[in-house]
């Protein structure tokens, strides 16, 4: 129950459940018993909100050793007391939560990067000391010590960090108007269950805004109004005339059903017609992280983070 599980799932078969009901389901399930150790992958999948905050409550409480990894650096924040880095195969512990390891790991970066470019102005100074005075016998003593003092000097070996991020960037065709989105008095039932009634707000360029809501079926429907896929029962929703859309599902697996496609073809099939040569498709994919012939993976393998980073790369060439 504190998960949020209802009473009216508890004798469901697992198969018969929400794919965000089964996390639920497993969770309790690691949980149960108050094990000494806990290893958690990516444990906040799936959850809505109110369970992630009791997850969050739960484990800041627990007496036992916890080992996490996770993409939410807020759930990190509110959990961890210690931050595993690995980068370079290595691993380096920090004392505090994400905001501290970020900080620190910044900072600590940025003081070895100054410490090199004072190392690089002395290695200067000294080498044209040498080089203007070898020559000159009075001052022979002291280029040969300058040649000493230059070979202790080592400059630290500071390499970017493995970790690589996408290039995301959005460029609609054309500039919006004030009236981006109205939503009026819209309702829907599903299935016999009303999951909207009367809802009405007005969103405006620049607006960006969070849907939260208990129960999942709620916000799908209404993004799926909101994206056409859905006709209210009652009300309207009405977009700009200027508007273009584009919208990432909940599910991206029927959009990747295709097993005799690799990511390239897949894309191809959104693109422009003037974009639709391989050298701006592979450009396009390598802002993406998909490089070389990673672009060629067949649509069947992928994985959800790379099915992710495909079709945004289909939404920002829909512009």
């Amino acid at each position: 129950r504190s998960l949020g599980i209802a009473e009216s799932e508890h004798q469901k078969l697992m198969a018969d459940l929400p794919e965000g009901e089964k996390v639920k389901v497993l969770l309790a399930q690691a949980l149960f018993g108050k094990p000494d150790v806990l290893l958690l992958d990516e444990p906040t999948n799936g959850l809505d909100p109110q369970a992630i905050n009791w997850l969050e409550n739960f484990l800041a409480d627990y007496e036992h050793t916890v080992l996490v990894v996770s993409h939410d650096r807020h759930f990190l924040n509110a959990v961890c007391t210690m931050m595993c880095d690995v980068d370079f195969g290595k691993i380096e512990l920090y004392v505090g939560n994400y905001d501290f390891w970020k900080q620190s790991s910044e900072l600590a970066l940025q003081l070895q990067s100054q410490a090199n470019a004072k190392k690089e102005e002395q290695i200067k100074q000294l080498q044209e000391f040498v080089a203007r005075f070898s020559a000159n016998a009075s001052k022979s003593k002291q280029a040969t010590s300058r040649k000493k003092q230059l070979e202790k000097i080592t400059l630290d070996d500071i390499r970017p960090s493995t970790r690589k991020y996408p290039y995301i960037k959005f460029e609609p065709e054309r500039e919006i108007g004030n009236d981006l989105l109205r939503v009026e008095h819209v309702s829907k039932t599903i299935d016999g269950h009303e999951v909207l009634k009367n809802v009405s707000f007005i969103l405006r360029p620049g607006d960006k805004t969070g849907i939260i809501s208990r129960n999942d079926v709620t916000a799908t429907v209404l993004m799926q109004l909101l994206a056409g896929e859905l006709k209210p029962d009652t009300g309207t929703i009405t977009w700009g005339v200027t508007t273009s859309r584009a919208a990432m599902p909940k599910d991206l697996n029927p959009e990747f059903d295709h097993d005799d496609l690799n990511i390239l073809d897949w894309l191809r099939q959104f693109a422009p017609q003037d974009e639709q040569d391989n050298t701006f498709l592979r450009g396009f994919l390598g802002r993406m992280l998909f490089s070389g012939d990673e672009v060629l993976k067949q649509l069947n393998v992928l994985s959800g983070g790379e099915k992710v980073r495909s079709y945004l790369a289909k939404m920002m060439l829909s512009k």
